[in-house]
């Protein structure tokens, strides 16, 4: 069993709807959402491309998943993310779609300092509840071809694209060919239309539980920047 702390829009939300729809996966109950029909992309396609993010959900990472430390409960975490997330402000982000080492995401418009402190609050504090990696996945992280300050941040903190390596995104498919990147696109930009450049509110970091190698990321418990 893994963890992870992840940003996820509020259930119930635009983003949150859009993105639950796009995945065909809402990650709050577990349960598989309708897609939209993309132009020129078989059903079947356009599943396969979109596998990898459905099984995480909708979300941003904060803590990167992890096996949780001996001595240390599902529960002791909960309450420690809603602890973190009281003392914390929620603020707003304006997104848009790119294109970003081969999938597609929303990453915000320009740097915004306070998602830069969370993130780097949140691998922070949540280090204790973080059980050492393993070797095979050592092995598959160090395998993605890391720069040094990368390989250094993998070794103290169980991932390497934090602190000053962390780029903020809510991914929208798989790697993609130039040619599948073509089609969905402009597929992503129609969904996501209504909330492109608009203040999106970050408000929700969430507990992520995946119950076993290879099953679908869920929510267990989501809890509100400010206390909310």
């Amino acid at each position: 069993m893994r963890h992870a702390i992840y940003v996820t829009p509020a259930r119930g939300t635009a983003l949150a709807d859009a993105g639950a729809a796009w995945l065909g996966r809402d990650a709050f109950a577990d349960i598989a959402r309708p897609r939209p029909e993309i132009p020129g992309l078989a059903p079947e396609e356009a599943a396969r491309l979109t596998d990898d993010p459905r099984r995480y959900g909708f979300h941003g990472t904060m803590k990167a998943p992890f096996t949780l430390a001996d001595g240390r409960g599902e529960g002791d975490l909960v309450a420690a993310l809603e602890e973190f997330a009281a003392a914390r402000a929620p603020f707003a982000l304006r997104l848009h779609i790119a294109l970003l080492g081969g999938f597609l995401a929303l990453v915000p418009q320009e740097p915004e300092p306070a998602l830069e402190r969370l993130a780097a609050d949140c691998v922070r504090a949540f280090e204790p509840f973080r059980a050492p990696p393993d070797a095979a996945t050592l092995a598959r992280r160090q395998a993605a071809g890391l720069s040094p300050r990368q390989q250094a941040l993998l070794s103290a903190w169980g991932y390497p694209y934090v602190l000053e390596e962390f780029r903020f995104h809510l991914t929208l498919t798989g790697r993609l060919t130039p040619a599948q990147a073509d089609v969905l696109l402009p597929a992503a930009r129609a969904q996501f239309d209504a909330l492109i450049g608009q203040p999106v509110l970050i408000d929700t970091l969430a507990v992520f539980r995946e119950a076993a190698p290879g099953e679908p990321f869920q929510v267990v418990s989501a809890a509100r920047l400010g206390g909310g």
